[in-house]
């Protein structure tokens, strides 16, 4: 959406269109400076507006490659509607800004239908980001090289300011139905969240029956409206952040934002960092879930095995007792009953009646020499296994413990906004797996370079000020351990359960108050699979006692010198619901 305020700048189109999946950034240089026109024709998150600069990383495609050789190096002389009340835009493109165009970039923000598309002088398309053809749409199609027609206009009403209450209020009321669905059906230019916005601004219910209105509701709807229509005729709006979402009339704002274009570059961030989110998370989720479960049944085989190899000692005392009574042995025997040698049972021995005693006793011989050498095999095969399976439960934990973030900021600051440093931990579990080999690069490319960046670590402050750091993943815990902790900071984690590295920063000779402690092992219990449990073993020690073994995966450490304290993950919950711990 655009207010008559916003006036986007304009200014010839820089070098590189980078975009995500359903989205243009265009760069302008303006007298004023550099600024990035984000164009976006998603069916769940259509729009246009100044914003951010684009990732690093461009996504060009075949689309945005047409636009940038055809419009690089062009000014963006005009942005002009294509008719009153419609969501669609001309952006012209000329050589220099008092030139007619050479190019049209139509913007058309209409929901599922939105589109872009490219045209030239002569109005013929010459490229679209959807291309729709006769048996798709009857009404319109859109094919390369055929004229550009703009859409069907709409039907509805315009409104306007200078109509009167009753002309408006016959207009609403002529069908009996839900208020808000009546404003958004017989005028155009209104979005579902608007009509709502209208309907709770005059204290009504957006599901109450128009019939049910009266004079006074009717009155106070008809100041709503007049408010918004004079805030686009006038250009003034306060855009801001609501419970639900976002507004620019200043209606139910919790939190006003810098402007209309700031405010949409925000919102639509968080819903893509967040959308993002959950795909990627989603993703790593089904991946590990799928290698556990076959590095789990392999792991039964191999106890199974071994669970074998336990009677191979019992073989060998039967040969021995075979042996030691040959005398006794007599042809066609199925079975003997001698006395162990050192506890007197009587010990039945299963005999293959075609086969002599001293056969009978190398047979016994060789399966026991056989599941012995199974054992030895089998155990280093059990402990790598297993080994594996630990570290893929820590990695599992962390994406539990983002999950868990995510799910605390639902209905925060502006509409429960994700926390980038989630994302960058996210991110940073999918480069982990895919260079530990269980996931391909999803990019075609290497993997990030990720061993210099900012690191945001969790951070609390205990009761007397002390900083209390915790990993996020596997690679912020081996930050943490190794090249962040001093040797006059605690280290604490818990035991032998998967969870989070936390470093509690001390000062040289200071004296820990075990008050403190305790508060640092709870939030440790909290960053672990236990975290819902009522009491969670926490080992603690100094940070020169905790050891990488040589080719150990990301995050697998040893310990040594280690105290036991019990920590309580939900007194921790508790107290993180009643006071934000997070350092600004």
């Amino acid at each position: 959406m655009l207010g008559a305020s916003d006036e986007l700048p304009a200014g010839s189109v820089g070098n590189g269109l980078p975009t995500r999946s359903h989205t243009l950034y265009l760069g302008l240089r303006t007298f004023q400076g550099r600024s990035w026109l984000t164009i976006c024709w998603d069916p769940q998150a259509a729009r246009i507006h100044l914003g951010a600069a684009p990732p690093k990383d461009p996504d060009t495609f075949a689309f945005s490659q047409q636009i940038q050789s055809q419009i690089k190096g062009l000014a963006l002389s005009q942005i002009v509607p294509i008719s009153p009340w419609e969501r669609a835009l001309d952006l012209q493109f000329a050589a220099r800004p008092e030139e007619p165009p050479l190019w049209h970039l139509y913007v058309e923000i209409m929901g599922k239908y939105s589109n872009v598309l490219l045209v030239n002088g002569d109005n013929q398309v010459v490229t679209a980001a959807r291309q729709v053809n006769d048996q798709q749409s009857r009404v319109r199609a859109i094919q390369t090289g055929q004229p550009y027609s703009p859409p069907p206009s709409l039907q509805e009403a315009r409104p306007s300011l200078e109509e009167s209450q009753q002309d408006w209020q016959e207009r609403v009321a002529l069908v009996p139905g839900e208020i808000a669905k009546n404003l958004r059906c017989t005028y155009r230019g209104l979005s579902s969240q608007l009509s709502q916005s209208l309907v709770a601004a005059a204290g009504l219910d957006a599901q109450q029956s128009s019939a049910s209105l009266t004079a006074a509701d009717w009155q106070r709807l008809f100041a709503a409206w007049r408010h918004w229509l004079f805030c686009l005729d006038q250009g003034r709006f306060e855009p801001g952040w609501t419970e639900r979402g976002y507004g620019v009339l200043g209606w139910g704002l919790v939190r006003p934002a810098q402007d209309t274009q700031h405010l949409l570059d925000t919102y639509y961030g968080q819903q893509r960092d967040r959308q993002q989110f959950n795909q990627i998370q989603h993703q790593l989720y089904q991946k590990l879930k799928t290698v556990l479960t076959k590095l789990r049944r392999k792991a039964q085989g191999f106890e199974q095995r071994l669970s074998q190899s336990a009677s191979a000692d019992a073989l060998r005392a039967q040969a021995d007792l075979l042996m030691a009574h040959l005398q006794d042995w007599q042809p066609g025997l199925t079975q003997m009953v001698l006395n162990d040698f050192a506890t007197g049972v009587a010990v039945a021995i299963a005999l293959n009646p075609e086969y002599s005693a001293v056969q009978n006793a190398q047979k016994l011989y060789k399966q026991h020499q056989k599941l012995k050498r199974a054992r030895l095999a089998v155990q280093p095969l059990l402990a790598e296994v297993q080994a594996e399976i630990h570290y893929l439960e820590q990695v599992e934990d962390s994406l539990d413990a983002l999950g868990g973030n995510l799910a605390r900021t639902e209905g925060d600051r502006e509409g429960g906004d994700l926390d980038r440093a989630d994302l960058t931990a996210l991110l940073e579990i999918r480069d982990e797996l895919v260079q530990q080999g269980y996931l391909a690069d999803p990019t075609g490319r290497h993997h990030r370079n990720v061993a210099d960046s900012k690191i945001d670590f969790h951070r609390y402050q205990s009761p007397s000020g002390i900083t209390l750091l915790i990993g996020r993943n596997n690679r912020q815990n081996d930050q943490l351990s190794f090249r962040i902790a001093k040797d006059y900071d605690l280290w604490l984690h818990s035991q032998e359960i998967p969870g989070s590295h936390a470093l509690l920063r001390l000062e040289p000779g200071m004296a820990l108050d075990p008050v403190d402690l305790q508060w640092a092992a709870d939030l440790a219990a909290l960053h672990s699979r236990a975290r819902q449990s009522d009491q969670v073993p926490v080992v603690y020690t100094q940070p020169r006692h905790v050891y990488k073994p040589k080719g150990a995966n990301p995050g697998m450490v040893i310990y040594k010198h280690e105290q036991v304290i019990w920590g309580q993950p939900q007194r921790a919950k508790r107290g993180l619901e009643q006071l934000p711990p997070r350092l600004q």
